[in-house]
């Protein structure tokens, strides 16, 4: 699992993932806690800061299907085939939100494969909060691919 986690395309400040909890050719349960003083947080809300939706929907995407899609290609890989960098597209998601998640929170995400075919890979999503409710649910579907 660490192997999928070293071949991430983000960088520490837009990485959202810290370990997958399970992984399968079925989906991935993977986990993250957001820092206190990620870059978000300082404008959004002064005072009262508050996770963006475009920043859980981001870590929806990249445990549910950057991760996942990782996985298929290291699966699919030939004998001595190298895959040195991916790179992820999102092509749509539909998503619920239903909490908020605050600074500190630690937030499991689960994805479940609907289809992966012609490189692209759909999955449904849930994130949940340390106390198991459900944060934000949705579809997701994105292509990755092999630089280089």
């Amino acid at each position: 699992m660490n192997k999928i986690l070293d071949h991430l395309p983000y960088k520490s400040s837009f990485r959202f993932v810290d370990n997958i909890l399970a992984i399968d050719e079925n989906g991935v349960t993977g986990e993250y806690t957001l820092r206190p003083d990620a870059f978000f947080y300082e404008d959004h809300f002064p005072g009262n800061p508050v996770t963006p939706g475009v920043i859980v929907t981001e870590i929806m995407a990249q445990i549910g299907v950057v991760v996942l899609g990782i996985y298929f290609l290291l699966q699919s890989q030939q004998e001595g085939e190298k895959v040195d960098q991916v790179y992820p597209l999102l092509t749509s998601s539909e998503v619920s939100f239903f909490k908020m998640v605050l600074p500190g929170q630690k937030v499991t995400v689960i994805s479940k494969k609907e289809y992966f075919r012609f490189s692209k890979l759909k999955c449904y999503i849930e994130m949940y909060d340390e106390q198991q409710e459900l944060v934000a649910r949705g579809m997701f579907a994105g292509m990755i691919r092999k630089l280089g």
